[in-house]
């Protein structure tokens, strides 16, 4: 075991710092089956405890689910009703080491009629994260102890024996006077709150206080509060040196005259938004549903069983260190003037993956969705019919459905396939032939950054989390005026300053594309040039590095005899990408699934249409990496290359 692992593991034994993402909270989709499903997400529920929220995806008419296990997976309560908690004979859930199981069937959670698809939104108990709290009211003003052990980012407080308001508190209410509250379950404004309800209080990181407002403390009535942390300033205390921030809860003062960035110090994966001056819905956004840069955003609100809304043009985008909003996104979540409050879940995992199988993987085409298995959610796939000569097209989480061809200048284009898979990518069912290649971000390992240009040198944040050793950019759309062009490639074995094309075979040429002076853990460099910072057009970038047994990036220099590549593997490489830099040559990529071998070689060309070519014995394997032969285009003597293997 890893020391990272060991320190997460004794951080979760302890039920606070060190953690991970993955192991407190997670996002899930799945289809409805109406029969016993379990949904293994990687939470220890039964051990540690925690919240699961279920909401159909396309059913107009099903209510939110929460399910939590201080009160056990029998009983659940609606986010947009004020009904008492629901008992049904047979408990709809089963909490588990690893997840959960749905037990019954019910359009809110598992029906079929309606070929419903769900959203589940899991939340472990953890310090500094979130807490679950039952208690029972006394009448009058009382103080309820909790472990979130931090700043109290949202209070939730639930009446469970009867009817009742979701009210709640939030970290982004203004700090001045009495404390101040809101209704979940209603899309009214904040409003200051008297002593009924939190006593005037403010919460602290060891309790809570409530009034004698029936809604939170009724004599001998039943009550449940999810609490949700505020990490500050690195004070959360996750990730494998226990020093990451992972929830951040504040706000924001809407602003329509342009577009409108909020920085919360991490990319999230889930956010929810409230327009707290107005009567406005409760907004969620998520990565798994389509929250990014592409043309639409899909929401869920909290107040309200309406379907998912996935029509949203231009609303809500990730950034490197949060999210932007458009001036024209409307009332929810951007009105001039008003404030919102919300909460960001940082996108995980927090550390290098130690399995490559766990961050890459190959598959043809199946006739059934996903198109392409994986094991994993799948942030960034390339496409190819192997059958005939065709393009290779490249897809990204962040770019939703659209993608361009590695092989062309052209800009970016729609598409149907969609990355809101568990296990795999793409919907397609008309692709025989086809094999995907498939990526997902992990620390030190590979990341995705959406920028716009705007023509001035400087430098863009990532989240690798290491020095990236290779960058592919590619300008999305035309926006400058000054056209799409090339896919410009910088690799650490040419060094700084210099460019090669993914789309072509030309030599690396220097100008003003990337600094001599390239890039840090957080931040790479880019000069003036449009094709890499076009002013106002919208880019996308891929950053790959090293990881210790999982993936290379390098060099080498061919001696015409054959040599064996050293990647630091035990197994060799299944995937490897090799390209002569000393004169012209092609992207030539090998696989296992098409076949490393003692023997003839299939081979593909990111930068051309051609078809496999399988006529030659050009990469041999090996066991520590690969292995490459004679052949000028893989080892010709004198000459140099670059390469980037995962094994």
């Amino acid at each position: 075991m890893s020391v990272s692992k060991i320190v997460a593991a004794a951080a979760s034994s302890a039920g606070g710092a060190g953690l991970d993402i993955d192991e407190v909270f997670s996002t899930y989709l799945y289809d409805g089956t109406s029969s016993s499903l379990t949904i293994n997400n990687g939470i220890d529920l039964s051990g540690e405890g925690g919240l699961t929220w279920i909401k159909a995806r396309n059913f107009s008419s099903s209510n939110h689910a929460l399910f939590d296990t201080a009160r056990g997976g029998g009983k659940y309560l609606q986010s947009n009703e004020e009904s008492a908690q629901e008992t049904p004979v047979s408990a709809p859930l089963t909490f588990n080491s690893n997840g959960f199981t749905i037990n019954t069937q019910a359009d809110s959670w598992n029906g079929t009629y309606y070929s419903n698809t769900y959203t589940s939104w899991t939340f472990r108990k953890a310090k500094k994260f979130f807490d679950v709290v039952t208690y029972t009211g006394n009448g009058s003003a009382q103080t309820i102890s909790h472990n979130l052990g931090t700043t109290v980012g949202w209070l939730l407080i639930k009446r469970t024996d009867t009817t009742g308001s979701w009210f709640n508190y939030h970290h982004g209410f203004s700090k001045s006077g009495n404390p101040q509250g809101a209704i979940l379950n209603e899309t009214g404004a904040a409003f200051t709150a008297n002593a009924s309800l939190w006593n005037l209080t403010y919460p602290t990181s060891t309790h809570f206080t409530v009034g004698d407002n029936n809604s939170v403390n009724a004599s001998g009535g039943t009550y449940v509060a999810y609490l949700f942390a505020h990490n500050d300033s690195g004070d959360g205390g996750f990730g494998p040196d226990g020093d990451q921030d992972i929830i951040k809860c504040g706000s924001y003062t809407g602003n329509t005259s342009g577009d409108l960035e909020i920085n919360v110090g991490f990319e999230p994966q889930w956010v929810l938004i409230k327009n707290a001056s107005a009567s406005r819905n409760w907004q969620i956004v998520d990565i798994m549903r389509g929250f990014g840069n592409e043309a639409t955003s899909s929401f869920l609100a909290p107040s309200s069983s309406a379907a998912e809304n996935a029509n949203l043009a231009n609303i809500a985008h990730l950034t490197s260190t949060g999210f932007k909003l458009d001036q024209a996104s409307g009332q929810d979540f951007n009105e001039n003037s008003n404030t919102f409050i919300y909460m960001a879940i940082r996108r995980g995992p927090l550390a290098a993956p130690e399995d490559a199988t766990k961050v890459f993987a190959m598959d043809t085409m199946a006739n059934q969705t996903p198109a392409f298995d994986s094991g994993f959610p799948v942030d960034m796939a390339i496409r190819r019919n192997l059958d005939y000569a065709t393009s290779n097209a490249i897809w990204s989480r962040l770019t939703g459905k659209k993608y361009m061809n590695t092989d062309s200048t052209a800009a970016e284009s729609n598409d149907s396939e969609s990355f809101d898979h568990m296990d795999g990518w793409g919907d397609g069912s008309t692709y025989s032939g086809n094999q995907a290649w498939m990526w997902k971000r992990a620390p030190s390992y590979f990341d995705v950054v959406a920028y716009t240009g705007n023509g001035t040198a400087r430098t863009i944040s990532h989240n690798l989390g290491a020095v990236p050793e290779m960058i592919w950019i590619k300008k999305r759309a035309n926006t400058d005026g000054s056209g799409t062009g090339q896919w410009c490639v910088y690799h650490s074995g040419l060094g700084g300053g210099k460019v090669i094309q993914l789309n072509n075979f030309a030599s690396f040429s220097t100008s003003d594309y990337f600094p001599s002076t390239q890039s840090s853990s957080d931040t790479f460099s880019i000069g003036t040039q449009h094709q890499v910072n076009g002013n106002g057009s919208p880019m996308i970038a891929y950053l790959f590095a090293t990881v210790a047994g999982v993936s290379k990036v390098g060099s080498y220099t061919g001696n015409g005899t054959g040599q064996n590549i050293d990647c630091g593997f035990s197994s060799g490489a299944r995937f490897v990408l090799i390209r002569k830099t000393s004169g012209t040559g092609d992207w030539i990529v090998h696989d296992s699934v098409r076949g490393i071998v003692s023997g003839n070689d299939g081979f593909l060309e990111l930068n051309t249409t051609n078809a496999e070519n399988s006529n030659f014995d050009v990469v041999d394997p090996y066991a520590s990496g690969f292995a490459v032969t004679t052949f000028n285009d893989w080892n010709e003597d004198g000459h140099s290359y670059i390469f980037y293997a995962i094994a």
